[in-house]
C-alpha cells in the first residue's frame, strides 16, 4: 500500500483542490512533528490513539502505515487504538477493523 493510496479520499481531494491550503497545513504538521520530543514510533502510535478517540477513521490507513514503517508491531497498533477505552469508551473499537486492515496490507 503506497502512502498515496493510504490517504483518505477527502485528504487527496484537499491536496488537489486546495493546494495552497494543503501546503500551509503540511508545513505546519511538519513543524509540529519537528518540535515533538517523541521518537517517531511513539509519536505515530500516540497519533493513532488520538484518531481512534476522535473517531477519525479516514486517516487511519495512512497513519498506520507510518507507524509500521517506524517499527510498530501489529500488537502495538492494537494497543494504541484501544488505549482510549477508559477515557472515551468502546467507540475506539470502531477503528480496529480499518487499522488492522491497513497494517496487514502495508
Amino acid at each position: 500500500m503506497s502512502q498515496q493510496s493510504a490517504m483518505s479520499q477527502a485528504f487527496q481531494l484537499f491536496i488537489s483542490q486546495a493546494p495552497e491550503h494543503a501546503q500551509a497545513w503540511l508545513e505546519s504538521v511538519k513543524k509540529l512533528g519537528a518540535a515533538s520530543a517523541l521518537e517517531p514510533k511513539t509519536a505515530a502510535l500516540a497519533y493513532l490513539a488520538v484518531l481512534a478517540a476522535a473517531r477519525l477513521e479516514g486517516g487511519l490507513a495512512f497513519h498506520v502505515k507510518q507507524a509500521k514503517v517506524s517499527g510498530a508491531t501489529r500488537e502495538e497498533v492494537i494497543s494504541a487504538i484501544l488505549i482510549g477505552l477508559p477515557a472515551v469508551g468502546h467507540t475506539v473499537m470502531q477503528s480496529l477493523p480499518a487499522a488492522l486492515a491497513a497494517y496487514d496490507e502495508a
